[in-house]
């Protein structure tokens, strides 16, 4: 009796001891499941979820013919958890483990990546020595698609704590061909120069979002991974210049800054009737694909970052400005001596000794004589004249704002002295821009009104949505439409009967320029070195194009003889480029000499 109470105790306590083992653990249970499950689910996603950019195309930059001038290719970042580098463990194909040991896996690593296993291990160290639990460093940045399966294979072999990520680069198809005006990005593929930099909001998208579960060794669990944002690609910038020109342009006068040992040079050609430039070719010129095999100081545009003294080019507006102004016409009279001397004390003389000419205002633009433009020029108040060239956009920077873009320099009128009062009507005291240059040309090629230049023509979104359209330029008056076809008929005769016209003629076309050799000051110092330019418009009773040429320093010709070769080249060019017809009207007429 006794036994069997003792028992049954025994049993209700176990009953118990039961019972309340099993309440805890419902207690528990509800805790889990049901009080904190949401914190509980969202701390464990924590730990095994992983959200990822997918990055957006950076939008194309094509031609004006759509022809792919820059565009996106798909990359991939290595990055490393630097906390996590250790040695391991690897199976091999007979069955047997070995040991890799960091320095062996960091070997491997840079046999696939290019980079030597010390560099490598650098990294590792540095973000240590910055951070003893840094889990995040960059150990190689925008590899293709061959390098990213070879570390996914690593990967796989064991070395967990690499993760190549995919990410987006910048690819130039036409190389260097106007690649000072395109320019280039960074590594994080932001524009840093040129196009790129100026067209940076149109170009950039929106990087989407994607969220993934992930294993403990960082790798994305199959048939986990949504797209949380998507990614909105960047617009496509479409610019005025002509590829195929271009690339023409671009060996031209690449060949013959070579030929004449020249330290660079430039050609433009624009559209005389809507400021359109189709081609911007500069040599040495910057290939974005690889810019670290450009010289720094070559990084740039030299059409729009570099101002020259323009010499004799600057004649024919002055020449336009005394017409405009009623003061002379074509067969106006002068007699010029190899040196004049006015009476202000300033002197005076012509590029080579010569014996006393009697020219006409046109032998005055054939003969390039700076004294005769200089007696014909005081014509003209200094107040006119500045306001002319000021009207002809000397001075300023251009309407298409490019980066970094210089203006040229024209001191007010009333802070010439003497000698600059006459040197600036022969482009001497003054200092241009390539771009100031075609655009002052281009207001005589359009017949005395002047338009902005453009370089771009809009920005296309994947939506259709088109914006950075130029407005349309109203055009302004410089001088008069009569006068602006003197000066062109002068500058005609130039080609026809001038120094250069047996390397300038094309038999059939008439063709207006005018060639100018600047000098070079610096620090106060006359230099031996010389600009060499050549500009021009044609057909010459009503121009299409403009053409400027400019080299900086030729060796061999040192004078505007190294830039006609150049310019015919050029115009010849455009005249195949877009069928030209021959003209058909009889050239321009101006006696040189009376």
């Amino acid at each position: 009796m006794k036994h069997s109470l003792s028992t049954r105790r025994r049993v209700a306590a176990a009953i118990v001891c039961v019972i309340a083992i099993v309440g805890v653990f419902v207690v528990r249970l509800v805790d889990i499941q049901v009080v904190r499950a949401s914190a509980l689910v969202d701390d464990s996603l924590t730990k095994t979820s992983s959200e990822g950019t997918i990055y957006a195309p950076r939008g194309s930059i094509v031609d004006t013919n759509g022809t792919k001038l820059a565009g996106s290719v798909t990359l991939f970042d290595v990055t490393i958890s630097p906390k996590d580098v250790d040695e391991f463990s690897r199976t091999g194909e007979d069955g047997n483990k070995t040991t890799v040991t960091v320095e062996q896996a960091m070997a491997e690593i840079g046999a696939v990546t290019g980079q030597s296993k010390e560099e490598l291990l650098a990294i590792v160290d540095g973000a240590l020595a910055a951070d003893p639990s840094s889990n995040f460093a960059y150990l190689i940045k925008g590899v293709e698609y061959d390098t990213y399966q070879a570390l996914l294979e690593l990967k796989k072999q064991g070395i967990w704590w690499i993760y190549p990520k995919q990410t987006s680069g910048r690819t130039y198809p036409n190389g260097a061909i106007a690649g000072g005006v395109i320019g280039y990005v960074g590594s994080d593929n932001a524009g840093l120069g040129g196009l790129e930099l100026s067209e940076n909001s149109c170009l950039t998208g929106t990087n989407g979002q994607e969220a993934y579960q992930r294993s403990k060794d960082g790798v994305a669990l199959p048939g986990t991974t949504t797209i949380t944002k998507e990614p909105e690609p960047g617009g496509e910038l479409k610019l005025t210049l002509d590829a195929d020109l271009n690339w023409y342009m671009q060996q031209l006068v690449a060949s013959q800054v070579e030929a004449q040992g020249a330290a660079w040079g430039t050609i433009t050609v624009t559209e005389a009737k809507t400021g359109k430039i189709r081609a911007i070719a500069e040599a040495p010129s910057l290939d974005p694909n690889n810019i670290t095999a450009t010289a720094s100081d070559d990084r740039r545009s030299y059409v729009f970052q570099n101002r020259f003294e323009p010499g004799s080019v600057f004649k024919p507006l002055t020449a336009a400005s005394l017409i405009d102004a009623g003061l002379a016409t074509p067969a106006s009279q002068v007699i010029a001596d190899y040196r004049y001397k006015p009476s202000n004390g300033a002197s005076i003389k012509d590029a080579l000794p010569h014996e006393r000419q009697q020219l006409t205002l046109a032998g005055v633009l054939q003969t390039s004589s700076n004294t005769g433009t200089s007696q014909l020029g005081e014509k003209l108040s200094p107040e006119k004249r500045y306001n002319y060239l000021d009207a002809f956009g000397i001075g300023h920077k251009s309407s298409i704002d490019f980066p970094g873009e210089q203006q040229g320099t024209l001191h007010p009128w009333q802070e010439w002295d003497n000698q600059t009062y006459y040197t600036t009507m022969f482009g001497q005291g003054v200092d241009v821009t390539g771009i100031e240059l075609a655009g002052a040309y281009q207001a005589l090629a359009n017949l005395g009104e002047k338009l902005p230049l453009q370089l771009i023509e809009g920005c296309t979104y994947p939506d259709g949505t088109v914006t950075d359209v130029p407005a349309e330029g109203k055009p302004q008056r410089v001088v008069s439409e009569e006068a602006a076809l003197q000066t062109l008929g002068m500058m005609e005769t130039v080609v026809t009967e001038g120094f250069w016209s047996e390397e300038l003629e094309i038999p059939g076309y008439r063709v207006a320029a005018k060639s100018g050799t600047g000098e070079q000051i610096i620090g106060g110092i006359l230099q031996d070195t010389f600009y060499s330019s050549m500009a021009g418009a044609f057909p010459a009773d009503d121009p299409e194009y403009v053409v400027t040429v400019t080299l900086k320093d030729p060796l061999y010709k040192r004078s505007s003889a190294a830039a006609a070769p150049v310019f015919k080249e050029a115009v010849l060019q455009v005249i195949k480029k877009y069928g030209i017809p021959p003209s058909t009207t009889p050239g321009a007429d101006y006696p040189g000499f009376y």
